[in-house]
This record gives structure tokens, C-alpha cells and sequence, in this order.
């Protein structure tokens, strides 16, 4: 097979017809309209090109309000999801260091990237890991880095961030991720409530404050669940 060239690898980034900038557009509009209120969070969604992230044949869909599979038995999150778990994570503040917990195919990560000075990010799916990779590094995304890890556990890194975002389902809080947290930092994570209907989790943020932890349980979501163990 042929490599791109520069303009052939532009024009595969900047899309044609239902995966062009146009499209992009129109898709941070009805985020705009579904709530989402971070100017920086959209203008973010709208610099990624999402149809990089999904294989070919569903380019035409990469930009619908929809999860999408990646393989692996893992899916890349409905961009509303990714909208409001960033913008929950920012929460109006300048962001230095962000953890990631399930990279999957990158976008999450290229989204966090547009707005944090530094994204470390997890995945316990070694393919998934090298998918990520060749993706941003085409987007020359230089302030990721990339782990082929177990997230669900401690992770045994020297390791201080504003913020974690956990993109899979748990059962209960990864307590093994809050040391990882500044003082002031939050999690947000999709967690299963008493009461769910099962595959649901409640978005889920919880902020280190002086006086312990703060939860506040807020959309319903669905995520692939979160996992141990490397794969």
C-alpha cells in the first residue's frame, strides 16, 4: 500500500462530505444546544476530527450523537458523553496535568489534549494502545503519553493531576486513583447506582476537598465496563 502524501494525509483529516469540517460544525452546534456550555470544550470537539478514530466503513456515522465500536469489544463514546465528561472535568479551570483511565481508540485523549497541558492515559488493551498512538501521533499531539496498563489498580506511578476521567462503567469508586489527585483535583466517572437498571451508570464526580470527599451524581450513561487485568 502507498503512503499518504502531505496533502492526500490533510485532506484524510480535514474529511469530505459527512466527515468534513462542515459536518464537525454542525455536530458542536447540537452539542451547544444539548447543553454543553464550555466554549473551550467545543471549540476542542471541533478541532478533533472524529472519523479518524472509527474504522472506514462507519466514517459516515463518526459524527452522530451515537457510540460507535472500535473492536475489542470496546466503543469510542457518543460525543455528547465526551463533551460532558470533559467539560465536568475542567469545570471552568485551567487544566495542568490529566489522568486517563481506558484510552480505547484516543479520542477521549485527543479531546483532553486540546485543553490540558499534559494527558497520561491508560489502557489495559495493548492493541487499542497502538491504535491510540498511530492516531494522535498523525494529529501531532505531543502532550500525551501512552501506557499499556491495568488501570483499575494502583498504578505505581509518581504520578500529580488536576483531574482523572475514567471512561468505563464501575460498580464502585477506584479508591486506588484518588492519591493521584492534587488537592482541589476531581474524578469523573461513569458509576453504578443502587437502583440502576443494569449497563447503566450515573456520571459521577467527585472533587478532594479540605474537608474529604464531595460526590455528586448526575446523567445516566452506559458504558462498557470497567475491567482488570491486561488484555
Amino acid at each position: 500500500m502507498a503512503a499518504l502524501g502531505g496533502g492526500d494525509r490533510e485532506r484524510q483529516r480535514n474529511g469530505i462530505g459527512m466527515t468534513s469540517a462542515r459536518t464537525r460544525t454542525r455536530m458542536v452546534d447540537r452539542l451547544r444546544a444539548a447543553g454543553i456550555k464550555d466554549e473551550l470544550v467545543l471549540a476542542a470537539m471541533n478541532a478533533v476530527p472524529r472519523h479518524l478514530f472509527v474504522d472506514e466503513a462507519l466514517a459516515i456515522r463518526a459524527y452522530d450523537d451515537v457510540p460507535l465500536p472500535i473492536g475489542h469489544g470496546q466503543t469510542i463514546s457518543q460525543p455528547w458523553v465526551v463533551a460532558r465528561m470533559t467539560e465536568l472535568a475542567r469545570n471552568g479551570r485551567t487544566l495542568g496535568d490529566v489522568l486517563e483511565i481506558g484510552t480505547g481508540c484516543g479520542y477521549q485523549t485527543a479531546i483532553l489534549a486540546h485543553i490540558a497541558r499534559h494527558v497520561w492515559s491508560v489502557e489495559r488493551i495493548g492493541a487499542l494502545v497502538a491504535k491510540a498512538k498511530r492516531i494522535l501521533t498523525s494529529l501531532k499531539l505531543v502532550n500525551v503519553s501512552l501506557k499499556h496498563g491495568d488501570g483499575s489498580h494502583e498504578l505505581k506511578e509518581d504520578l500529580a493531576v488536576d483531574a482523572i476521567v475514567v471512561t468505563a462503567g464501575a460498580t464502585l469508586v477506584p479508591t486506588a486513583l484518588l492519591p493521584h489527585l492534587k488537592p482541589g483535583g476531581r474524578m469523573v466517572l461513569p458509576l453504578a447506582q443502587p437502583g440502576d437498571e443494569h449497563g447503566v451508570q450515573r456520571l459521577t464526580v467527585l472533587d478532594l476537598t479540605p474537608a474529604g470527599i464531595k460526590e455528586q451524581t448526575l446523567d445516566a450513561v452506559r458504558f462498557v465496563p470497567l475491567l482488570s487485568g491486561l488484555a
